[in-house]
């Protein structure tokens, strides 16, 4: 058996230009995992949503631009790199959604001779629109274009102590500076996504403490895996109660989503005397338009405009050395397997 590895992210424009961002959006939007709703209403709302939103998008990304082009794309291929330097095993990347394409990864495995592969999302938490859409896109893709291969994925690692190890590495330099509190500021999903997740029909969000009750609903409702990374966190970083909580950010329509919001967080933390702030986002592992733009500067604008004094987003795990360990090991114990 010949085997590989393919790491899988959600994408980013293939530039700033709005008809790039427009055909990102396009596929990002339509995807049924995302708007989960009959495919004629999905595309008729993202329709009006590609009115205006590739422009405003455009000029987002613009701020985050680098000469070598998208953060998130720029960070991904260099662990893809720095991890096939480690593994003696082809390494590839994809991204959910536009360049590098799935299919692209998939066909240059096939290439390859690969016949037994090890997908790693780049994901830790498990939502219906990342982890599991890039899952499902992978298996399908895979299945059409080499149908003989073996497809292995990696399950959630959302309180995996190597990745729990990296964050707090990651972020020592930032507390070890002094705070007057820290936020975990998840990305946002739709409420009725956990109810969709939810393998039992009863248990997420039926009860206020859904999250700390056990029960086989954990194993793909995101909002408790989040609870549980920042629980692993706050502990191995030995951070008070009292200086910490979590938040969710980017959320998008009118249908109620995972709360509290970051953006009225942020808002309101200097009423409640907080002035100088850390802003940590552990559902992304690689610095994106969500953590840069979204909250870097928008947040920042929002808190400092509020009252606040002292602002710092702590950055994701990037290409972080302990992470690199992290997705070696996962790789590790594929091909030792």
């Amino acid at each position: 058996m010949s085997k590989g590895i393919l790491l899988v992210n959600l994408g980013s424009p293939d530039s700033t230009s709005v008809g790039d961002v427009r055909r990102y959006l396009n596929e990002f939007l339509m995807d049924g995992r995302v708007i989960d709703t009959p495919w004629l209403v999905r595309r008729f709302v993202v329709g009006l949503i590609l009115i205006n939103r590739p422009k405003e998008s455009a000029h987002a990304y613009e701020k985050i631009w680098t000469p070598a082009g998208s953060p998130l794309v720029v960070t991904s291929r260099n662990v893809q790199k720095k991890l096939a330097a480690r593994v003696s095993v082809p390494v590839e990347l994809a991204m959910r959604y536009q360049h590098p394409s799935i299919e692209n990864a998939v066909r240059q495995l096939h290439d390859a001779k690969v016949d037994e592969l090890l997908v790693i999302p780049l994901f830790p938490h498990y939502a219906m629109s990342s982890y599991e859409s890039a899952v499902e896109r992978t298996k399908t893709v895979a299945a059409k274009i080499a149908p003989s291969m073996k497809v292995t994925v990696e399950p959630p690692y959302f309180d995996a102590p190597d990745y729990i190890a990296a964050l707090v590495a990651s972020a020592k330099s930032h507390l070890d500076g002094g705070y007057d509190h820290l936020l975990f500021s998840f990305h946002g999903i739709p409420e009725r996504h956990l109810k969709k997740s939810d393998p039992t029909g009863g248990h997420c969000l039926a009860l206020g403490n859904c999250c700390e009750i056990p029960g086989p609903a954990h194993a793909t409702c995101y909002r408790a895996q989040c609870f549980k990374t920042v629980a692993a966190f706050v502990k191995l970083a030995g951070i008070p109660k009292e200086k910490y909580s979590v938040s969710f950010q980017s959320r998008l329509g009118k249908d109620p989503w995972l709360k509290p919001y970051t953006d009225l967080e942020l808002a309101d933390f200097p009423k409640r005397g907080v002035k100088k702030l850390l802003v940590m986002c552990p559902a992304f592992v690689a610095d994106c338009l969500e953590t840069i733009e979204e909250i870097n500067l928008r947040g920042r604008e929002t808190f400092l405009s509020a009252g606040g004094k002292e602002f710092a987003q702590i950055p994701c795990l990037n290409e972080h050395p302990l992470w690199l360990d992290t997705l070696a090991k996962m790789a590790g114990g594929f091909l030792d397997g």
